[in-house]
């Protein structure tokens, strides 16, 4: 299978979180982040599963030196897992706020990022092992392009 020049390949991008606490894990990302569920199914032995909408979905894949640049910059050093799950929403305070009322566990509140984002650092209880970041950005692409180590 191949894609043409207006088609990528991968056409969803779709993370799977195991939730020890189910409930509380969709309480977070539908209700107090506001993913809507687009599908939700169940087998017998209470087999469940619900995919939220995220929105745009992107990739970031960082070598282990950007990976401590991004910890040192969002936590203060607190090393993050191999995958870490990044929102990107309209307020950061006021999402992160949300989140910590809805379960999350703070990790890191927000501050601004010298790629020009507003971001906090947030572990998820209700799937042990799951941190997230939340952010907004704070320049248009055109004006993140411009800066300084950054390439379309």
């Amino acid at each position: 299978m191949t894609a043409d020049a207006h088609q990528p390949a991968v056409r969803q991008l779709r993370v799977v979180v195991e939730a020890d606490d189910y409930d509380a894990a969709v309480a977070l990302f539908r209700d107090v982040l506001g993913m809507p569920a687009l599908a939700s199914f169940s087998q017998g032995d209470d087999a469940q599963v619900v995919i939220l909408d995220a929105g745009r979905a992107t990739l970031e894949i960082a070598n282990p030196a950007h990976k401590r640049f991004i910890d040192d910059v969002e936590a203060e050093g607190r090393p993050s897992p191999t995958i870490r799950v990044a929102l990107e929403v309209a307020d950061t305070p006021a999402a992160t706020d949300a989140a910590v009322a809805g379960g999350a566990e703070l990790v890191a509140a927000p501050r601004l990022t010298p790629w020009q984002s507003v971001n906090s650092r947030l572990d998820v209880p209700a799937a042990p092992g799951l941190q997230i970041t939340l952010f907004a950005e704070q320049l248009d692409d055109g004006a993140r392009a411009a800066r300084e180590g950054f390439a379309p």
